[in-house]
């Protein structure tokens, strides 16, 4: 079978790196002429042009939210009818609304860093992880069964939602984090003091602040109304928090909170 990868960042450059080492013929296709001579102790198959992934069964678009309607536009003059194309966005609902010549299945692996581009990439990065699936009204059951068996081969866990209810979850635990990250660091920046004495618990919750800012603009400008809708939710849930019972509401979080991950702080929910 024949995979292609367009984009080689963290997302594209990990899947490439774990699929080179299975039975799959991979190739890849990048604009970086320094990623393309690295890319190639991994496989052969890689080039800036687009058109080397013309006759693969499978496609998996990795670039950046703000570029992947442009790239599903250019597929629909080079891959054929049957091949399943996949993007990796965080966000679903934009790329769900146009009815495409090939198979489209939308796609989001809930894996990542605050590191990016090809020399941050690594093969291991999606074990353990979710990988969701939205697939569009042309897709089979057979079809699902395909991407299964490639992206259990990355180590990563499959979940079929639509692309509304994905947008909502992910901006809950994913882009709403990030922005208050982001906030709780600009809150405390002009204080010299408070920088100085910042510690694990303000590395920890400022992790996120180091986000690519290409993807974090992008998230805000594609998720933007449901990040407004949960900074509301954020409020009331800091707002009942301060008012009513706190040591018991605490005390439950923190139960909840304690069975979420494995030890090698993986969701096992």
């Amino acid at each position: 079978m024949k995979i292609g990868i367009i984009s080689l960042g963290l997302i594209g450059g990990s899947l490439f790196k774990c699929l080179s080492r299975t039975e799959y013929e991979v190739y890849a296709v990048t604009r970086n002429k320094e990623t393309i001579e690295k890319a190639r102790h991994w496989a052969d198959n890689v080039s800036d042009d687009i058109k080397i992934i013309k006759d693969c069964d499978v496609v998996f678009i990795a670039s950046p939210i703000n570029k992947t309607l442009e790239i599903l536009d250019k597929l629909e003059e080079i891959v054929n009818p049957d091949t399943i194309v996949l993007d990796c966005a965080s966000v679903k609902e934009f790329v769900m609304l146009k009815q495409r010549p090939y198979k489209f299945i939308g796609s989001h692996p809930m894996a990542g860093t605050e590191f990016s581009g090809y020399e941050s990439s690594f093969k291991e990065l999606f074990e353990g992880a979710k990988w969701v699936l939205t697939p569009s009204e042309n897709i089979t059951s057979d079809d699902i069964t395909l991407i299964n068996q490639i992206i259990k081969r990355t180590g990563a866990k499959t979940i079929i939602s639509n692309a509304k209810e994905h947008d909502l979850a992910v901006c809950l635990i994913s882009h709403m984090p990030m922005l208050i990250s982001q906030a709780i660091f600009k809150t405390a920046q002009n204080n010299s003091l408070a920088m100085k004495l910042a510690s694990s618990g303000f590395r920890d919750m400022t992790r996120l602040s180091m986000s690519n800012i290409e993807m974090a603009n992008d998230m805000m400008n594609f998720n933007k109304e449901n990040i407004n809708n949960c900074i509301e939710m954020l409020q009331k849930s800091i707002n009942d928090l301060k008012n009513t019972k706190y040591l018991e509401q605490i005390a439950e979080i923190k139960n909840i909170r304690s069975q979420m991950y494995s030890s090698e702080g993986k969701n096992i929910l």
